[in-house]
């Protein structure tokens, strides 16, 4: 058909998209997670207990895992996951930091 784009997509392309999606999904996703559940210490009341905040992002980390993982693997734009994902590490990261600071100042 003339002047329809190709979707053809080389081997090698593909097999370097194939990477970097696995790597985002794969360890980049538990880093965040991680993130993530440090940053909740930040974002969480603490509770009746004084332990809520801590106790909570332990306890969901595999669903806050689960979380990130899929959206990177299913998300379409490989970029934008990319971007989404070190976003959520760099701002759970630094409220993580944060906190932890505060905390060493305190004492």
């Amino acid at each position: 058909m003339a002047g329809t784009p190709s979707t053809t997509v080389s081997p090698l392309l593909s097999r370097k998209r194939a990477w970097a999606r696995g790597v985002l999904a794969g360890p980049l996703a538990f880093l965040t997670a991680g993130a993530i559940m440090a940053g909740g210490t930040a974002w969480l009341p603490k509770g009746a207990a004084q332990i809520d905040n801590i106790a909570l992002p332990i306890g969901f980390f595999p669903l806050i895992w689960a979380a990130v993982f899929f959206y990177t693997s299913l998300d379409r734009k490989l970029g934008r996951a990319y971007l989404v994902t070190f976003a959520l590490l760099l701002v759970n990261a630094g409220l993580a930091a944060l906190v932890y600071l505060r905390a060493g100042a305190a004492s």
